[in-house]
């Protein structure tokens, strides 16, 4: 069968791209493409990447700073302030009375900014307390501010120098260990100015030094201080003549609404302050259309626009409003390809790695199932009528891709000669198929009853080719080879069997396993393989090629996880979801509430901390929009905007305690929910008409 083919518009070539991919080869064979780079991309498997894992990483995209523990930037690693991907100051030594200070603490203010604590003690015999005390606020957006503040009895002159270099690198070449040698530097206006073919940078002082050495890049200045006196010196980092980095959460427009978290659990409040923090840190604008944002895939890796995961992270931050989801799916929509023959309507995207047992999948792929999944749940969630129907056209072309890539066959393979056909991708393609036809016929389009029988001849199919039987209750099958072989390892790609989608009265779409197979699969989800205790493992631990770091072979990725967390309480398996919720929630302590994308999944004990991976992005789009799923999942909440109605579907089991989130939105209005400690559910704010469904 075929649906109608809306008419062609030109293709816009993806912008921002990652400047680091997993691995970023361009995918082969039908229907796959790369976008194309605009930032030299770095293979992870193609160099050992610096560690970032003790790195604080202040973020306000596109402006960067990364430091270590000690505050002072010495260069090494990736230490620096970036902007747009280069390094615009790799080095900034303070040294005050001709000694470095001691650092004594380092911790994030918020997600653009860290602030570090040294102490200084200048009297040989004046006892072990400190004489100065030495504070140091960075930001993202490229300034820093030194604080020193006397606590001496008596007046102290201080010589203070700040040591400043960079290389003006490339992040990808920085990463690489080719970022190569300082750059000779200038005496520039009230500091510092270096130059290369490909880029310049300057830093300013206020006030500005008493003494300037080019040749050492060196700023110096005389304090003095009065007994409980402070003085402070901000520099300004950036190309010469640029202002601050403007993040776009800055301004009055942020996509994200300032939900709030209050309850039993104060843990719950700080794990969603900090995501929508780094949610705020990772929004970009579109070059194209800056007045769309979308979400970087992480940081230090992916700073530029995955499809895949900009698509999954806006929906699952749905809660917070629509206007991401919107912008996110516009900027998609302009990379999308057309007039491309049997690849028409897929969405670019690099290949990503699947771990030992297959092949790296195609995220574009990956990305063209979400597109209609984001754009009718984004609908449910409240997008007004005129966005979701300028929308449409791009989503109708990714079902038509979706029908041809099938063919006259069952399975979605992958797009390369003689790919798989993955469990994961069967799922996301039933859900594209049941949640773009109701899309389809609530706009009066045809080709709704297609896709709806095609995914019943796929529901009807898998439970019979894809469910291996054994002696523990069987299990779904990772993937099917065209010979027909099983792949039959537990994996974390499975958990996307249970992400059915929403429709509409609050109803979720129908899942290709039936009722007792359900029961089993969450019952393995639950178990001692896969629940690592810090949340869900990536492959299960009895599994060959397991490996507690593994990407996908056996960390714990915190988007699988809160999937696992919202499918497993949406068909009843609550103990096996509150287990996953605590467990991640504990790991979210252990990490500030900045989850990294993944983290070791080494067996949780009686006072052990979840082990961090060493090239995590942290923070991660996919991590922190599942902080707001996990807490969303809570009270359930299932709205249908169209039809005035919001169902709330709460863990009865409270995992939590009593818990009230206020500030989310639905149907464009505030929304604000409690479910109290025997699991039921009030809603204490909403939209004007919204009704409660049964």
């Amino acid at each position: 069968m075929s649906l109608p083919t809306p008419s062609s518009t030109p293709a816009v070539p993806d912008s921002d791209p990652p400047v680091l991919h997993r691995p970023a080869q361009p995918s082969m064979g039908r229907g796959a493409a790369l976008a194309p780079q605009t930032v030299p991309a770095v293979q992870r498997g193609a160099v050992n990447l610096p560690p970032a894992h003790t790195a604080l990483i202040c973020v306000a995209l596109p402006g960067i700073a990364i430091s270590t523990e000690q505050g002072q930037l010495t260069g090494d690693g990736l230490e620096g302030f970036y902007r747009s991907g280069r390094r615009m100051l790799s080095r900034c030594r303070l040294r005050v009375a001709g000694r470095e200070p001691l650092a004594v603490q380092a911790r994030m203010i918020t997600a653009d900014q860290a602030r570090f604590v040294a102490t200084l003690s200048l009297s040989a015999d004046g006892g072990p307390d400190p004489d100065v005390l030495v504070e140091r606020v960075r930001h993202a957006d490229g300034t820093e501010r030194i604080t020193l503040r006397s606590a001496a009895n008596r007046p102290l002159r201080l010589p203070v120098e700040v040591a400043l270099g960079t290389d003006l690198a490339e992040l990808g070449a920085v990463a690489a260990g080719r970022a190569g040698p300082d750059l000779p530097a200038s005496v520039h206006d009230s500091g510092m100015r270096w130059s290369c073919a490909t880029g310049h940078s300057a830093v300013t002082a206020d006030p500005p030094p008493s003494d300037a050495l080019a040749s050492a890049g060196l700023l110096r200045w005389e304090f003095e201080l009065p007994p409980g006196g402070t003085r402070s010196v901000e520099l300004k980092v950036g190309p010469t003549g640029a202002g601050p980095v403007r993040a776009v959460a800055r301004g009055a427009t942020s996509p994200l609404a300032r939900a709030r978290a209050a309850g039993d659990d104060p843990r719950a409040e700080a794990l969603l302050r900090a995501s929508i923090g780094d949610l705020q840190a990772l929004l970009l604008r579109d070059p194209v259309q800056p007045s769309d944002t979308h979400l970087a895939g992480g940081v230090p890796w992916r700073c530029g626009m995955a499809p895949a995961e900009a698509l999954a992270a806006a929906r699952m931050a749905l809660p917070l409003g629509t206007r991401l989801a919107a912008s996110t799916l516009r900027t998609i929509a302009r990379t999308q390809l057309v007039d491309a023959g049997p690849r028409s309507g897929l969405i670019p995207g690099p290949r990503r790695q699947a771990g030992a047992q297959l092949p790296p999948s195609c995220t574009g792929q990956e990305a063209t199932l979400l597109f209609p999944v984001v754009l009718a749940e984004a609908r449910r969630w409240g997008l007004p009528e005129p966005e979701t129907e300028e929308l449409l056209p791009a989503a109708e072309r990714c079902l038509q891709w979706l029908r041809t890539a099938v063919g006259d066959g069952t399975y979605l393979s992958d797009p390369h000669p003689g790919g798989p056909w993955r469990c994961e991708t069967q799922a996301h393609a039933h859900r594209a198929a049941l949640l773009g036809a109701d899309l389809l016929d609530a706009y009066g389009r045809g080709g709704g009853v297609e896709l709806r029988r095609w995914a019943r001849q796929l529901r009807t199919a898998f439970q019979k080719d894809f469910w291996i039987e054994d002696r523990g209750g069987g299990r779904p099958a990772a993937a099917r080879l065209p010979g027909g072989r099983l792949m039959p390892y537990l994996g974390a790609g499975g958990v996307h069997l249970l992400d059915t989608g929403l429709l509409g009265a609050g109803a979720p779409a129908q899942g290709l396993l039936d009722m007792d197979r359900t029961e089993q699969f969450a019952r393995l989800l639950g178990g001692p393989a896969m629940d690592s205790g810090w949340g869900l493992r990536s492959l299960g631990v009895k599994e060959t090629g397991y490996n507690p770091f593994g990407h996908r072979s056996g960390s714990v990725r915190v988007h699988e996880t809160a999937l696992a967390v919202a499918g497993l309480a949406a068909a009843g398996y609550e103990k096996e979801a509150g287990s996953l919720l605590r467990g991640v929630l504990a790991a979210a302590e252990a990490f500030g509430y900045r989850l990294p994308e993944m983290y070791s999944g080494e067996q949780r004990t009686e006072g052990g901390a979840p082990v961090p991976h060493p090239t995590a992005c942290r923070p991660a789009a996919t991590a922190a929009a599942a902080g707001i799923l996990l807490l969303t999942t809570l009270a359930g909440v299932r709205p249908d905007a169209p039809a005035r109605t919001v169902t709330l579907r709460p863990v009865r089991s409270a995992p939590l305690g009593e818990i009230g989130l206020t500030g989310l939105r639905v149907a464009g209005a505030p929304f604000s929910v409690r479910v109290s400690r025997l699991g039921l559910a009030m809603v204490e704010e909403a939209a004007d008409g919204l009704q409660l469904g049964a």
